[in-house]
């Protein structure tokens, strides 16, 4: 079973599975390794009996083969880092070149600006927003969606989580405590003006980072949090992933999914939580469908049906590209969080200081959950208003969208017409309203 099937939090492993030591990781490369030579046997196979040049191409048969052969291929691969393919977007019925820059640079993670280039500023109002990804074992790409419904209206930001496997043992390690230290740093590269939004994972840690920015009287928080599908209190409406990490206990995990990076990668040594071993949790959540998929694409590929082809490509070309977690990271959040429910109960803390949400007095908050999420049941994110107790009445709103599972919550059609617009709207109104605020001080002076 696991935890996090797109975009949720860290992954658990399926039930029953076998200690890990580090051997695992390396037997795991010498597999990928040993199946290179069959891999490209595999694409010559496609290219040849895919040439219009050769007789068996316009055959059922050599159609099979090729369809065959890149079947094989995909399902033996490991998937590298997808791209953005976001080049562009429409703001105010006008085609904007967009180029995505690395604006913050960190061992761990890394802030993208998806920087518009207008020709002409638009005058409707286009507020900073945060997007924190979840880092959750797919890369942040998996919100390529997200951004793209936000770009039209907004300057989006968004959080790139390193694959632990390529950071090097040197640059230390990397906890709940240095994501906390990481969110409040780019609070404070924002400048503060900006609005934040939590995809599932993120909903605990970008909580207390502006919990403890609000007692500490930061003037960097931002002006609003939203938080989707996130598990702010995994004890209301618990699903079956919540109830297998209460279930197991923190030990079974720290005995079971841990290993070390293997060499030739740069973070070799380093203590993970592997990305191999989660999407075998991904897959096994599933295995029915992805099986059925797949033989859904070789018919597809011999019938000549390229577009449901392409969107099988893209979709597993997401679904299956996965990172290393630290173990620390990935270990602290499931017993924080999971298993403990400390920040529900008062007991959570950063570098030994308690966070305490009842600080939060500035910070708007929206909560946004999906009716049918099985991954944070349904009541886990709206916990966090009973938390942000002294938040006034119209400092704080929550959306349940119905018929709405955990992956819809943040992409999607029923993402694009009924979430985003609340999203956007709920952050211009506190947007123009902190302006306004600011207008009346420096009258007032």
């Amino acid at each position: 079973m696991a935890i996090g099937e797109f975009g949720g939090a860290p992954s658990l492993p399926t039930e029953g599975g076998p200690v890990l030591s580090s051997g695992l990781y390396w037997l795991y490369e010498m597999n990928q390794a040993a199946l290179n030579p069959s891999r490209a046997f595999a694409d010559v196979a496609k290219l040849y009996f895919k040439n219009p040049l050769n007789p068996f191409a316009h055959t059922t048969f050599g159609k099979s083969v090729a369809a065959g052969a890149e079947v094989f291929e995909r399902a033996t691969r490991r998937y590298g880092k997808p791209d953005w393919m976001i080049d562009s977007t429409l703001v105010a019925g006008e085609r904007v070149p967009v180029r995505v820059r690395t604006v913050w640079d960190r061992p761990f993670c890394q802030l993208l600006h998806f920087e518009r280039q207008f020709t002409h500023r638009p005058r409707r109002p286009q507020p900073k927003l945060l997007i924190v990804a979840p880092m959750s074992g797919h890369y942040a790409t998996l919100l390529r969606g997200t951004v793209e419904a936000f770009l039209p209206n907004h300057d989006v930001y968004i959080t790139d989580w390193s694959d632990a496997r390529m950071v090097p043992v040197a640059e230390g390690r990397f906890d709940l405590d240095d994501y906390i230290d990481y969110l409040v740093s780019i609070f404070h590269k924002l400048g503060g003006a900006c609005h934040v939004v939590a995809v599932c994972q993120p909903a605990v840690p970008v909580l207390a980072a502006v919990a403890r920015m609000e007692e500490m009287g930061d003037p960097y928080a931002p002006i609003t949090m939203t938080l989707m599908g996130g598990p702010i209190d995994t004890r209301k409406n618990p699903t079956a992933v919540n109830a297998l990490a209460q279930e197991r206990g923190i030990e079974w995990f720290r005995t079971h999914v841990i290993t070390k990076v293997p060499f030739p990668h740069p973070g070799v040594l380093r203590d993970v939580y592997p990305g191999f071993l989660q999407l075998h949790g991904f897959v096994s959540m599933n295995l029915d469908r992805h099986l059925d998929a797949h033989k859904k694409l070789f018919f597809n590929l011999v019938q000549g049906d390229g577009d449901s082809a392409q969107k099988h490509r893209e979709f597993y070309d997401e679904y299956l590209a996965v990172m290393d977690l630290t173990a620390e990271f990935y270990l602290q959040t499931v017993e924080a969080v999971f298993v403990s429910h400390a920040l529900p109960k008062g007991e959570f803390t950063h570098r030994g200081a308690k966070v305490d949400p009842s600080k939060i007095k500035n910070v708007a908050l929206l909560t946004v959950e999906g009716e049918k999420d099985d991954i944070s049941g349904v009541g886990q994110t709206q916990a966090a208003h009973t938390l942000c107790s002294n938040l006034d009445d119209d400092m704080r709103a929550h959306f349940l969208a119905p018929g709405v599972g955990h992956y819809g919550v943040f992409n999607g059609s029923r993402f694009r017409s009924e979430i985003a617009p609340r999203i956007s709207d709920f952050v211009l109104s506190h947007e123009m309203r902190r302006n306004a605020g600011k207008r009346a001080v420096e009258a007032a002076e």
